[in-house]
């Protein structure tokens, strides 16, 4: 299993927020470049960044700090926030995007997520941000009604190459990863699913990858990587857990 630490943009600075709302943020730093060489000194595999203005405005408002990062690190990135047209996502898979997350459009434009999957396959995921199991977009401000499930099954079809579920009302909270939406949602699809949304310990980790082989393939660290409650070496090592380490998660 894949750990990605995130890194969140917001006026050039690290942020995190606390269940999405842009006015309850933690700054982490200024130089999300910096941030992300020290992650990939760390050892993780992958980098999940967020443009939150771009989520939030629908236009690129942190694209230099983007355009730094891949610049700096050599091990692929996944980026999401505000990329809303084939254009943007031409132009960040030049720059060196290795997967683009697609949220609002994938909801509003579905056509689009189509066309890409066509011109850009095995690079488009789309992003499904929820309440439970209600999806909400732009930047989660607005609800859709839609259920997470269905909407699921139906962006499966496109040819998408992952799902990145996230429970908005656990995120920047450290109380725990949903396993139990995540899980449903894993087995509905046939397409890799990415937990985000609440990690605050290595324990919750561990219980992600107990579903590994169920479609779980991999899960989002922000806030408590930051905070120090999860170390890099024992997110990595949790994520490469053994058959006998993880009958002992099962009977935990």
């Amino acid at each position: 299993m894949i750990v990605y630490p995130a890194i969140d943009m917001k006026g050039g600075n690290i942020v995190r927020l606390f269940k999405g709302d842009m006015d309850q943020e933690t700054v982490y730093g200024n130089d999300p470049a910096a941030q992300a060489k020290r992650f990939e000194d760390d050892g993780f595999q992958c980098l999940h960044l967020v443009d939150l203005d771009g989520a939030v405005g629908g236009t690129q408002q942190n694209a230099e700090a983007v355009k730094s990062i891949i610049d700096t690190v050599d091990i692929p990135v996944q980026l999401g926030g505000g990329i809303r047209t084939l254009e943007h996502i031409e132009a960040w898979v030049d720059l060196g995007v290795r997967r683009i997350i697609l949220g609002t459009i994938a909801v509003k434009s579905p056509e689009i997520v189509e066309e890409a999957c066509r011109e850009f396959p095995d690079q488009i995921a789309v992003g499904i941000d929820a309440r439970g199991m209600d999806i909400a977009v732009q930047g989660w401000t607005e609800s859709t009604g839609l259920n997470a499930l269905e909407f699921a099954k139906k962006v499966e079809g496109f040819g998408i190459d992952t799902i990145i579920y996230t429970d908005i009302d656990r995120d920047g909270t450290g109380d725990g990863v949903n396993v139990e939406n995540t899980l449903k949602l894993a087995q509905s699809v046939s397409v890799p699913v990415i937990a985000s949304g609440g990690v605050g310990s290595v324990e919750d980790i561990k219980k992600l990858k107990v579903h590994e082989n169920d479609g779980i393939h991999g899960v989002i660290v922000g806030k408590a990587i930051y905070d120090g409650r999860i170390a890099a070496k024992e997110a990595l090592d949790a994520a490469w857990l053994d058959d006998n380490a993880l009958s002992a998660v099962k009977g935990a």
